[in-house]
């Protein structure tokens, strides 16, 4: 099966979903799937595309930042090509493209997993209460 995990920051990130993302994926392809990781390249150091012990890893320009979250206006490009190439798309939430990834999915026919591992916690400041407002 070629499997599709999508997540907004992935090793070397450290947070317990970057390393759940991990682990599944290194299972999964060492089960002979392949697996392909969906990210931001939240660093200018991070390569655009790389092998990660048997997974591959895609990482999208980001453009700018908003708190913890970032921006990719290319996104949505690097999304629909990769659901076309895969079997089932696995995303984690929090993530700002959970919605354009699931629409994708839907309209290439692809089935969807949504994880929700954890609310987004936003600083302080006036602009995130206005996010936590909407």
């Amino acid at each position: 099966m070629r499997i599709l995990f999508a997540l907004t920051y992935y090793r070397p990130h450290v947070s317990g979903l970057t390393i759940y993302v991990q682990r599944l994926a290194h299972v999964m392809a060492a089960r002979g799937h392949q697996v392909t990781v969906l990210t931001s390249q939240y660093s200018k150091d991070l390569p655009a595309e790389e092998d990660d012990n048997g997974v591959r890893v895609v990482r999208v320009p980001v453009a700018w930042r908003i708190s913890k979250g970032v921006v990719m206006p290319t996104f949505p490009r690097y999304a629909w090509r990769e659901i076309r190439r895969h079997d089932v798309v696995s995303i984690h939430l929090p993530q700002f493209e959970a919605s354009v990834l699931a629409g994708l999915a839907r309209l290439a026919g692809r089935p969807a997993v949504l994880t929700y591992h954890c609310d987004l916690q936003l600083p302080p400041g006036l602009f995130n209460r206005f996010v936590d407002q909407v």
